[in-house]
């Protein structure tokens, strides 16, 4: 308290705080991208409707996703998933990290298993898709 007896309170601008510094901008940016990882939830729940009310309305769903605004739509939430996937992964060691004995693992570990996970699995999905 002050020795007016009012407690101080810093300004704090309602919009805007985290162009201050970087590390709140890469914050702000990841919680940006949820909007377009709840999206593509979204698009994907539309696909099982669309599948399921037969063969015309999945191929009408289809060419939607395969015109060019379709194709640009999914290239920015793909965008947005990798930045969202990968500044996780940069933050993870701080987030979850795991103690072994007395000792903690390194940062680099947890981040390089999350990364050997991701290519395991995007390997996998693409070998089952026929790519491979």
């Amino acid at each position: 308290m002050s020795a007016h007896g009012k407690p101080y309170v810093r300004e704090v601008s309602r919009y805007g705080w985290f162009f201050r510094s970087p590390r709140y901008l890469r914050y702000m940016a990841r919680e940006v991208t949820c909007v377009f990882i709840g999206l593509h939830v979204l698009i994907l729940i539309v696909a099982l409707m669309r599948l399921s009310e037969g063969r015309e309305a999945w191929d009408a769903y289809l060419a939607n996703l395969g015109s060019p605004a379709g194709v640009a739509l999914q290239m920015l939430m793909l965008a947005f998933a990798v930045y969202h996937s990968t500044s996780w992964f940069n933050v993870t060691p701080k987030a979850m990290p795991v103690q072994i004995g007395e000792n903690f693992l390194p940062g680099v570990v947890i981040v390089g298993a999350h990364y050997a996970g991701w290519l395991v699995a995007s390997v996998a999905l693409l070998f089952l898709a026929g790519v491979f």
